[in-house]
């Protein structure tokens, strides 16, 4: 399999600290996998994922993604450059969504083309489309308030998959959802999986752990295990 994305001694320790937030991390995501990082609270599961996406620089290692253009090193890229990789070739869904609550549905997945150069126009009719496709058609002028918790991370999901993002961070996605909708918004993600785009979700529920199929453990900033389900 063609490796997406590669980590190699990543560690990290937060100031003041005397702990070791990552401690020598190696992990190699293959195009096309769905990877769950599991973990205790405090295990390094966020830091994993934020260091993987360029949001945190290691105290040592090096994390490098397969780009369109070819491999990047993300040490080697200033802060600029660092987010501009993150605007066009990643897409991120967090527990919370991070969606602006001011703009509407179609508003908080158009920004992230308009971001990039797009015309508002062009921006606005890929948004709709995507919208559609996760089943908001209707829904695009409706602002979060005027949303479910699972429309609202639907709309997360289509911000991230209108760029074209081949590999998608996940942080806690369904954390503050009920069961039902934790399934039904896990199922997006997944189905996106089929269609080319590779998963890293970082969660505490063994069920969405269950549904990938890789899980990647951690314990105090460790990889302690890395199983994969074969038959996925």
């Amino acid at each position: 399999m063609t490796t997406l994305l590669s980590a190699r001694g990543l560690s990290l320790t937060y100031p003041g600290s005397s702990a070791p937030a990552l401690d020598g991390v190696d992990l190699d995501v293959a195009v096309g996998e769905s990877v769950a990082v599991t973990g205790a609270s405090g295990s390094g599961k966020t830091t994993l994922l934020h260091c993987l996406a360029g949001i945190l620089s290691p105290t040592a290692g090096e994390v490098t993604v397969a780009t369109r253009q070819g491999a990047v090193a993300l040490g080697a890229l200033d802060d600029a450059g660092r987010s501009r990789l993150r605007r066009e070739e990643l897409g991120f869904v967090f527990q919370q969504g991070l969606l602006l609550d001011e703009l509407t549905a179609l508003e908080n997945v158009a920004v992230a083309r308009m971001l990039v150069g797009v015309s508002r126009a062009q921006a606005e009719a890929e948004a709709a489309q995507q919208l559609a496709h996760l089943g908001l058609a209707g829904l695009e002028r409706r602002r979060l308030g005027e949303l479910s918790g699972g429309q609202a991370q639907r709309v997360a999901i289509a911000r991230a998959h209108v760029t074209g993002a081949r590999l998608v961070f996940a942080d806690e996605p369904t954390g503050a959802l009920d069961s039902a909708t934790s399934a039904d918004v896990l199922d997006v993600l997944l189905a996106s999986v089929a269609t080319g785009r590779t998963l890293v979700v970082v969660t505490h529920d063994p069920e969405v752990a269950a549904r990938c199929a890789r899980t990647v453990h951690l314990r105090d900033g460790r990889v302690v295990a890395d199983t994969a389900d074969v038959t996925r």
